[in-house]
């Protein structure tokens, strides 16, 4: 099967139908040598995602800019207030008493995107799920991977 499909339903199975048509077409992606598989996945030099050992993606901060654009992508985000946002931007956790929004296809360890005023100040692994950061106030809802001013 083709690289450039299966990226796509990796990104639809994985964000929700019909996301992966704001992948750009013309992307450069870089092959394991041992198994062949997708390493990274590049947008005129600019990284997008690499592929995870589990088969899910780890998308960076400009990739999920471009997805947000699809109104489904938005459920596998959350919003933080005003108080968390520049800390966020700096690599910092989010904590569920930050949280103001939360999109509710977020799971457990799934990769979600941090918003603030409807732009990606950074990607992480969730360690709720909506539900749970939603109804806490305490404990972290997100690990931040990547986020904006952290290179």
């Amino acid at each position: 099967m083709d690289q450039f499909l299966k990226l796509k339903y990796t990104i639809d199975a994985l964000f929700g139908n019909g996301v992966s048509k704001y992948l750009p077409k013309d992307i450069e992606m870089t092959f394991s040598r041992k198994n062949g598989r997708i390493k990274t996945v590049s947008h005129h030099g600019k990284l997008l995602c690499t592929l995870r050992i589990d088969g899910g993606l780890a998308i960076s901060p400009y990739f999920a800019q471009l997805l947000l654009k699809n109104k489904k992508f938005k459920e596998n985000c959350l919003e933080v207030n005003s108080n968390a946002a520049p800390f966020v931007e700096e690599g910092r956790s989010v904590f569920c008493k930050h949280v103001v929004w939360c999109g509710k296809n977020i799971r457990i360890t799934s990769d979600t995107p941090v918003l603030f005023n409807d732009k990606v100040i950074a990607v992480g692994k969730a360690v709720l799920s909506s539900e749970m950061i939603s109804d806490f106030y305490r404990g972290m809802a997100v690990k931040v991977r990547d986020s904006l001013k952290s290179r």
